[in-house]
């Protein structure tokens, strides 16, 4: 089997996890809903507008982090998983590339944060 096959098998299930991720990140979930019970929505999020880009990336870093809770929400799962992505060069580049692409939302609703 060639390299390129082997990369692109490699690359799949990571592409596959990539679009749960941002699918379930645009989706509302139970675990952001308010504890009391009332069935309202709690609302975490109020507004992407952040006063600088520092903030503006560390709410990208948020809803990426947010993503992943919703889509494994066991948190003991989601510690075990960690030491096999850690050290992966290729889901540490998918991971930026799911923040980047939270940014580039976040950059947007603040008109880039132009004066």
């Amino acid at each position: 089997m060639n390299m390129t096959v082997k990369m692109m098998q490699r690359r799949m299930p990571l592409a596959v996890l990539l679009s749960i991720l941002l699918g379930a990140s645009v989706l509302g979930s139970p675990i952001w809903a308010d504890e009391h019970g009332d069935g309202e929505a709690e609302s975490w999020l109020p507004s992407l507008v952040t006063e600088t880009p520092q903030a503006g990336f560390a709410l990208a870093v948020t809803l990426s982090q947010k993503g992943v809770a919703t889509t494994q929400t066991d948190g003991e799962v989601r510690q075990a998983l960690r030491p096999e992505y850690a050290e992966d060069p290729d889901s540490l580049i998918a991971v930026s590339q799911v923040i980047a692409t939270h940014f580039q939302t976040v950059a947007a609703a603040n008109d880039y944060w132009r004066d």
